[in-house]
């Protein structure tokens, strides 16, 4: 898995904003399974299909995933005063991720960082934002100024 899926499911729950979530993001209604067709016997000749079954009417939009409120409530609930409105390090150790500098490189390959991969403080500061626009386009709402 890579690093930013193991940030999205840490934020969204494990099948995205409508997960299992953890930390009270909502959770799927389990689709209903359709009525098991008549059995038949070897007497009888298997039914000839009448017309095509209706398709369900589309699953309405997912709610998009507040990503500012999921980490401060696991911020709160953990008592951390760990920034991770700024730094990438301290959102992946919020998450109980590695945020070693390997960890931290193969996430900036992943977004498509190409500056030196060296953990500067350039590439950190753009991690950091680079992760909340894409758990935005990935169904996160996300404050502007964590994005810029």
């Amino acid at each position: 898995m890579s690093i930013f899926s193991k940030i999205k499911s840490a934020i969204f729950g494990e099948h995205g904003p409508l997960g299992s979530g953890h930390f009270g993001t909502p959770k799927a209604a389990p689709a209903s399974a359709p009525a098991p067709a008549p059995q038949t016997t070897a007497a009888q000749p298997a039914p000839t299909p009448a017309a095509p079954t209706p398709q369900a009417a589309p699953a309405a939009p997912a709610q998009a995933v507040d990503v500012e409120a999921v980490l401060s409530g696991i911020a709160s609930k953990r008592g951390s005063d760990l920034n991770w409105r700024t730094s990438i390090v301290d959102l992946m150790k919020l998450l109980d991720l590695d945020s070693s500098l390997d960890n931290r490189k193969e996430l900036a390959t992943e977004l498509g960082y190409t500056g030196a991969k060296d953990g500067s403080a350039e590439m950190n500061m753009w991690l950091i934002k680079a992760v909340m626009r894409e758990l935005e386009k990935n169904g996160g709402t996300v404050p502007a100024n964590l994005k810029d």
